[in-house]
C-alpha cells in the first residue's frame, strides 16, 4: 500500500529511533472506521460501568467490606488499562494518527503489561478473599483487616513495577536499523521486540519467564482456593447453604474466565495456529485489553445484589 510505504520510507533508522507507527490492524485498514464502533462502545462501557461501580462501592456503607475493596481495586486498574490504550487506538481508527515517540511507546508498554499483572494479582486476592469467607468465616474480620487488604494492593503493585520495570531498559538496548512499523494497535513488549536488529534471546526468555510466573503462579494458588472451597461447601449438609456459598464465588469466576481466557486463547493461537491471519492475533489482542474492563461491573452489578440496588437508586436519582 502507498501508505506504508510512506511510513517505511520515513521511520528513520539508527538504534535510538525517536518515532515507531502504529499500523492499527494490518489488512483491516479500510474497515478501521467501522471497527472503531465496536471498540468505541467498549471503551464507553468500560468506563461508565467501572466509574459507576467505584461510586457505589464508596457511597454504600454496606459495601465497605474486603470483597468490594479488592473490586474497586479492579475497577481502577479497568480503567487505568483502559485509558492507557483505548483512546491510541481510536486516534489511529479514526484519524490515522499511528505516529508515537518512542519513550511513549516504552511508557504505554510499561503500563499495559503493569495494569495487566496487577489484574492478576488483584484476582488472586479475591480468591484468598473467598477462601477465608467460606473456609474460616468466624475469622474472615480477623484476618482481612483493612491494613491487610491494602498490603495486599501494595504488593501487587509492587509486584508488577518490579516485574515490569526491566523491559524498557533491555528494549532500549536493542538497535532498530530497520522498519519502525509496529503491526499492532499499540505498544506490546514483543511487538516492539521483533523490530530490533539484534539477538533479542535475553527479551524473549525474560518475557516467557514473566508471564509463567504470573500465570503459573497465580492461576495455581487460584486453583488451589477453590479445591478447599469445594471441599468445603460440599461438606455442608444443606443444599440451600452450598448454593448460597457457591453464589458468593459465581461473580470472581466469571471475573476469572472474562480475562484468563482470552490469555489462553491468544496464546494457544500465536503458538499452535501457524496459518491463522496476523489481524486475527491483533483482535484477539485488543479483545484481551477490552473484554474484561467492560464485564467486570457488569458481571458484579448483575450478581451482586448490593451494588445492584444502589446503582438502580444513583440512576433514579435517589439516596440513603
Amino acid at each position: 500500500m502507498p501508505q506504508e510505504d510512506n511510513l517505511s520510507g520515513s521511520n528513520g533508522t539508527g538504534s535510538d529511533p525517536s518515532v515507531f507507527f502504529l499500523m492499527g490492524i494490518p489488512g483491516l485498514e479500510a474497515l478501521h472506521p467501522w471497527i472503531s464502533i465496536p471498540f468505541c462502545s467498549m471503551f464507553t462501557v468500560a468506563l461508565l460501568g467501572n466509574c459507576t461501580l467505584l461510586y457505589a462501592i464508596k457511597t454504600e456503607p454496606s459495601l465497605h467490606q474486603p470483597m468490594f475493596y479488592f473490586l474497586a481495586m479492579l475497577a481502577i486498574i479497568d480503567l487505568g488499562l483502559s485509558t492507557t490504550t483505548v483512546p491510541k487506538i481510536l486516534s489511529i481508527f479514526w484519524f490515522n494518527s499511528r505516529e508515537i515517540s518512542f519513550n511513549a511507546c516504552l511508557v504505554q508498554m510499561f503500563f499495559i503489561h503493569s495494569f495487566s499483572i496487577m489484574e492478576s494479582a488483584v484476582l488472586l486476592a479475591m480468591a484468598f478473599d473467598r477462601y477465608v469467607a467460606i473456609c474460616n468465616p468466624l475469622r474472615y474480620a480477623t484476618i482481612l483487616t483493612n491494613s491487610v487488604i491494602a498490603k495486599i494492593g501494595l504488593a501487587a503493585l509492587a509486584r508488577a513495577v518490579l516485574l515490569v520495570v526491566p523491559l524498557p531498559f533491555i528494549l532500549r538496548r536493542l538497535p532498530y536499523c530497520g522498519s519502525h512499523v509496529i503491526s499492532h494497535c499499540y505498544c506490546e513488549h514483543m511487538a516492539v521486540v521483533k523490530l530490533a536488529c539484534a539477538n533479542t534471546r535475553v527479551n524473549n526468555v525474560y518475557g516467557i519467564m514473566v508471564v509463567l510466573f504470573i500465570a503459573g503462579l497465580d492461576l495455581m494458588f487460584i486453583s488451589l482456593s477453590y479445591v478447599n472451597i469445594l471441599r468445603a461447601v460440599l461438606s455442608v449438609a444443606s443444599k440451600k447453604e452450598q448454593l448460597k456459598a457457591f453464589g458468593t464465588c459465581g461473580s470472581h469466576l466469571c471475573a476469572i474466565l472474562v480475562f484468563y481466557s482470552p490469555v489462553v486463547l491468544s496464546s494457544t493461537i500465536h503458538r499452535f495456529g501457524r496459518h491463522v491471519a496476523p489481524h486475527v492475533h491483533i483482535l484477539l489482542a485488543n479483545f484481551y485489553l477490552l473484554f474484561p474492563p467492560m464485564m467486570n461491573p457488569i458481571v458484579y452489578g448483575v450478581k451482586t445484589k448490593q451494588i445492584r440496588d444502589r446503582v438502580l437508586l444513583l440512576f433514579q436519582g435517589k439516596s440513603f
